[in-house]
């Protein structure tokens, strides 16, 4: 993290991974999160963070899926728009075309939470990276 601004769009640009997030920044106790994302992550819920998850969409289109008390939906997120997952709901996003993306979360949240299905090699279970360069 640097102590001056940062290009999003230059951060996005210093990496290709899928579902590995750069850390960008810190507001308090939270992480500032960039990822470029496509196909699916996995079912999973952050049990142990007492705290919502935020998504951003910067690029392309972000589907979440939702496993709520009243059953499964899904929310679409076009580019520019946001939405936040409660926290302890099983929720999976995805990304068939492709997109980028920023979360706001508590730092040290896990990727794939405290629960989740078995994690597939193409995503990264981390807390995120520090973002180079």
């Amino acid at each position: 993290m640097t102590d001056g601004p940062v290009s999003l769009d230059k951060a996005l640009a210093s990496f290709d991974a899928l579902w590995s997030p750069r850390i960008v920044t810190r507001v308090n106790d939270y992480d500032v999160r960039v990822a470029k994302v496509e196909g699916e992550h996995v079912w999973h819920a952050h049990d142990h963070t007492d705290a919502d998850e935020f998504f951003l969409v910067l690029e392309g289109e972000l589907r979440i899926s939702l496993r709520e008390p009243g059953g499964e939906r899904t929310v679409v997120l076009p580019r520019g728009a946001v939405f936040t997952v409660p926290r302890g709901t099983e929720h999976k996003p995805r990304a068939p075309s492709g997109a980028a993306i920023l979360m706001f979360e508590p730092a040290g949240t896990p990727t794939v939470g405290d629960r989740h299905e078995e994690v597939p090699d193409h995503v990264d279970a981390t807390t995120g990276h520090p973002l180079e360069g």
